[in-house]
């Protein structure tokens, strides 16, 4: 059958049949597909072209790739379409319109971004440099593939013609030609595709040249910004060096003629007068966005490297108040411009803190460390570990059999592993501990909730590189992280239940305590991976405390049978106060191919008791998170005009939380970040039932996979013996009419939560007293094969 009435003599409407890939029960299905505007649509048959569409590619970052005489594919990173025409012929055409649509795309695409430039210069995007890097590389693909076509078909061509003229029969003869007519078909379309792909990729070189010529003169005049504002503070610190050092020896010569300490001379006062009294100084520094990200920054969002300091005159660089008479900060964000304006002396205490209350320093001499956490200098621990072996599995014979089934229930080999288990998963939550020590310090509960609301989306940020699959603990494992010395917190977590699997964790440190119980159902869709956590998280602040509660959002892992494994958060998260009763709301926005706004969104609202709005937080999970104290809030009419929508003028934002990058090389290491890295390093005087004593687990960390294999189906297997012998034993007892406690965890036990009034596991206290006595008899021997 021939696919179809795809001669259209536009090459920017094409349309006709034909066969797409859709599973391995059903194969290659006949599909309709519409070529418009850039955008390459299907429908299961032409009337549904009123009312449904299957599938929509943007064409213009979409890459085409042909398989065979007759296959091809589309792919653009979200869906990919795996496509079959009915002859060669045919799949040229199609390829050719697609290449034409996709040209066409680009360019309507680069000359708007060609326009946004010449506007408001921004700084080169890695991202955009190494796509436009691939595209060109596809290109130059294209045009082998094209001049390799030619050769071909235009050897083919000659062939027949030579033979046409050795013939002599004329019915012979007509076969022939219309052989001769089809080979020539092919040379002319492929003659057209190959000018086509050189015109796109001379187009694309230009344009793109264009572009990094402007970037280049950008960065340049980055750097001779930077240079005069470097040469600018250099001044300013050295005026103000000699100041002090005038000043100091001024103390010197009061001090040996008898003079009090604490009394100023003449000339100290006329010192600090001299300051108030002169011109308030500003400093302004035009950064690009990679330079802001990877700069230091206060609480009150200014650059400490901005700000001139003098031995005993000026405040720490964290402990700037961000009240109008002492530090005003104005931030652009069409130029990241960054203004530090001082109108006022500089106060000799550091005592002063920044926080998100516009003109509010009350109290703020007894929350100094809310924004510069107490550095400590922990034990020296490893910063890298053996890297991942390259080794190949085919993922669809084992994912086949366990469609619709529970995910803790599939037996997994380590390949799709990393070597950590669930439990240390759980610690890397409070690898952003500091959010928390900061929020302790505050005494406004609502700017509290807002770094407890950065806390919550922290934990997601190292998701983006980490698609491995946690080990499923052992039922009795554990797992301790003592970083008290270099962090200030230490934690327990154990595995207190295997059918269901659940999961207790107790972090705590000085300022608070956090404790959950985590489980979650999970469903393989074919497509995709669906993790819906089920627990409730509980902090807790001692000094104040305030008590918060949240649930985690669901994750969902795409391209689990083609492509590039992802893993996108989605869904709502609300973060209560029990005491005060303010809420955060959350809203994770799901990854959309046709959205405009950016990936990995996360918007939300602060309120109080009586609803009111308080701050609005906003920023990604993967990078950072803002907040800003609301000014004044509103409603105005949504574009269908019914609906009202909230609006709020607020403050400028102040930063809550940033990602601490993975180091270099952490794609060879599973893509884990420092802290991860050392959560399955060996230490002594852990109990024998930790993590990192698991057998199969090191020798997968240790690259020695198929040993780790075979470890693990032992341990599963020792685990089912165990739980096969707790049911016979409850059938025993309840056929004798007595009463079976069944498994027990050892550092955890069974309470009705005082809050949710559900039964939750509680850390019972023992584990760090029995550590200190090395008393580990309540332990099961779950590690012996």
């Amino acid at each position: 059958m021939k696919m179809a009435d795809a001669k259209n003599s536009n090459p920017d409407n094409f349309k006709g049949w034909l066969y797409k890939w859709t599973n391995y029960i059903k194969g290659y299905q006949r599909r309709w597909f519409v070529l418009s505007n850039g955008l390459l649509s299907y429908y299961r048959t032409q009337a549904e072209m009123a009312h449904t569409c299957r599938g929509t590619i943007n064409l213009a970052g979409a890459y085409i790739d042909t398989e065979d005489s007759c296959n091809f594919v589309i792919s653009s990173g979200a869906q990919t379409f795996h496509l079959k025409a009915s002859s060669e012929v045919e799949r040229q055409r199609w390829v050719t319109a697609l290449e034409l649509a996709k040209a066409k795309a680009i360019r309507m695409m680069e000359a708007a971004s060609d326009d946004e430039d010449e506007v408001t210069p921004t700084e080169p995007d890695k991202n955009d440099i190494q796509n436009t890097l691939r595209m060109l590389n596809s290109k130059l693909e294209d045009l082998t593939t094209c001049n390799d076509l030619i050769a071909k078909h235009g050897a083919a061509l000659q062939r027949s013609l030579s033979e046409l003229e050795l013939i002599q029969d004329p019915a012979e003869a007509s076969s022939k030609i219309k052989a001769v007519n089809e080979r020539a078909t092919l040379f002319r379309i492929t003659s057209n595709a190959m000018i086509n792909a050189c015109a796109d990729y001379l187009d694309l070189a230009q344009t793109q040249g264009r572009k990094w010529q402007r970037a280049l003169q950008y960065e340049r005049e980055q750097r001779l910004r930077l240079e005069e504002t470097v040469e600018t503070l250099a001044r300013q610190h050295n005026t103000l060096e000699r100041a002090c050092r005038g000043n100091l020896s001024g103390d010197i010569k009061s001090n040996a003629t008898g003079t009090a300490p604490d009394e100023y001379s003449d000339d100290d006062n006329e010192f600090f007068d001299a300051i108030e009294d002169s011109p308030s100084f500003t400093t302004t520094v035009q950064l690009p966005s990679s330079h802001i990200k990877g700069h230091r920054r206060t609480d009150s969002g200014a650059s400490a490297t901005s700000i001139a300091s003098s031995e005993g005159a000026a405040p720490k660089y964290d402990d700037l108040s961000s009240t109008d008479d002492e530090m005003s900060t104005d931030r652009s964000e069409r130029g990241n411009l960054i203004t530090i304006k001082t109108q006022g002396p500089l106060q000799r205490s550091g005592s002063e803190h920044s926080n998100l209350s516009d003109g509010s320093s009350k109290g703020s001499s007894k929350s100094s460390q809310s924004s510069s956490p107490v550095q400590r200098k922990g034990r020296k621990r490893r910063k890298t570990i053996q890297e991942k072996p390259n080794m190949s599995l085919n993922l669809w014979s084992i994912m086949k059999n366990c469609i619709g089934k529970e995910l803790s229930k599939i037996p997994m080999p380590v390949n799709f592993n990393e070597p950590l288990s669930m439990l240390q998963r759980l610690t890397e939550d409070f690898e952003y501990s500091e959010t928390l020590d900061k929020a302790a310090a505050c005494e406004d509960s609502c700017e509290q909730l807002a770094y407890v609301a950065a806390f919550t989306v922290s934990s997601y940020a190292n998701t983006t590189n980490r698609t491995g699959k946690p080990f499923n603990p052992l039922l009795g494992e554990t797992y301790e992280c003592d970083r008290t010395d270099d962090m200030g917190w230490r934690s327990i977590a154990e595995q207190v239940s295997h059918h269901p699997p659940a999961a207790s964790q107790y972090c705590e440190s000085k300022e608070w305590e956090c404790w959950q119980e985590f489980t979650m159902t999970s469903k393989f869709r074919g497509k995709y991976l669906l993790i819906i956590p089920q627990g409730i998280a509980h902090l807790r602040f001692k000094k104040t405390g305030n008590h918060y509660t949240w649930r985690k959002v669901t994750s969902t892992v795409h391209n689990i049978i083609v492509g590039k494994l992802w893993v996108d958060q989605s869904g709502d998260m609300d973060i209560f106060n029990h005491k005060t009763k303010d809420n955060c709301h959350l809203k994770y926005a799901a990854y959309s191919y046709f959205s405009r706004d950016i990936p990995r969104k996360v918007t939300g609202v602060v309120t109080d008791v009586n609803g009111t709005a308080k701050y609005v937080v906003s920023g990604t999970w993967d990078k950072k998170l803002e907040a800003a104290k609301i000014l004044q809030g509103g409603e105005r009419p949504s574009s269908g005009g019914k609906e009202k929508q909230q609006v709020y003028q607020t403050g400028p934002p102040r930063l809550l939380w940033h990602r601490n990058y993975p180091p270099p090389g952490a794609e060879l290491m599973y893509g884990m970040t420092e802290m991860a890295i050392t959560l399955n390093e060996i230490e002594e005087h852990v109990a024998p039932t930790d993590s990192r004593h698991r057998p199969d687990q090191r020798c997968m960390e240790d690259g020695k996979w198929n040993e780790a294999n075979q470890i693990k189906v032992q341990l599963e297997e020792k685990q089912r013996a165990r739980r096969r012998k707790r049911e016979s034993e409850a059938s025993a007892a309840a056929a004798a009419g007595k009463v079976y406690e069944g498994y027990k965890p050892v550092w955890f036990e069974k309470k009705q939560d005082s809050l949710t009034k559900s039964m939750i596991y509680t850390y019972n206290g023992d584990y760090w007293e029995c550590k200190d006595k090395q008393d580990w008899s309540r332990c099961l021997d779950i590690f012996t094969t």
